[in-house]
């Protein structure tokens, strides 16, 4: 079975409220939630959140009960691995069978459509990892064009290699890791510690879809972006 997974806290440092804040006529959460619950391979879905109004709201729709998530994993440190590692155990429990596949989507990341989380599901069964994570392409390279400084605060290229690089397509290929879509192997999730103990796989997502509200900007930008979406659908 395949579980469906979105953490929501309900405070936010850099935009109050913004997990359930008003988006393009709906909560924030629910352009994630909404795609969980439709999507034909997700067996059930699960909100963790401290937030009671985001909790009922998410029942309303058709998450399963898991109860708030403890006051540990409430805090705006606490780690997102021990969030996903309660909301499995918690999940699997309300969903009445074994878990094969944990899918989160990160609720701050609205603008990926069904194809991603399809594709991301379709690579992990073929490929098996331990994780699933989605990318997009790196506007910058640490063999290129990322830089830090010395001791003598001197700068120099991240990630130097022997005679330099010194066009951006002979840098090695790297990834920005892209908070939207992860897939997620139960057993891996329960024995690890963190994200990149195991053999985590890229899946790559366009950047137009990869933005990540964090800012009262990225929130802004996303609304025009959402905007430009649907006007060309017309």
């Amino acid at each position: 079975m395949i579980l469906g997974h979105i953490g929501a806290r309900g405070g936010s440092k850099g935009v109050p409220g913004k997990n359930f804040r008003d988006l393009g006529g709906k909560p924030l959460i629910d352009w994630s939630l909404d795609q969980l619950l439709a999507h034909p391979d997700v067996d059930g879905v699960v909100v963790s959140t401290d937030d009671a109004e985001i909790y009922e709201h998410a029942i309303a729709k058709g998450a399963l009960k898991i109860g708030l998530r403890p006051a540990h994993l409430a805090t705006d440190t606490a780690p997102k691995w021990g969030v996903w590692q309660h909301a499995l155990e918690a999940g699997q429990a309300a969903l009445g069978g074994e878990v094969t596949a944990f899918l989160d989507l990160d609720c701050t990341s609205p603008l990926r459509q069904p194809e991603d989380i399809t594709g991301a599901l379709q690579l992990f069964a073929d490929q098996a990892p331990d994780m699933v994570m989605s990318v997009c392409e790196a506007r910058k390279n640490p063999y290129f064009n990322l830089v830090e400084a010395d001791e003598s605060g001197a700068l120099h290229v991240s990630k130097p290699l022997p005679g330099g690089v010194w066009a951006r397509q002979a840098a090695p290929q790297v990834w920005e890791h892209a908070a939207s879509t992860y897939v997620v192997d139960p057993a891996y999730l329960r024995r690890a510690e963190t994200i990149y103990e195991g053999r985590v796989i890229p899946f790559e997502m366009p950047a137009e879809r990869c933005v990540d509200i964090d800012t009262p900007l990225d929130f802004k930008m996303v609304e025009f972006l959402l905007r430009e979406y649907f006007d060309s659908k017309r």
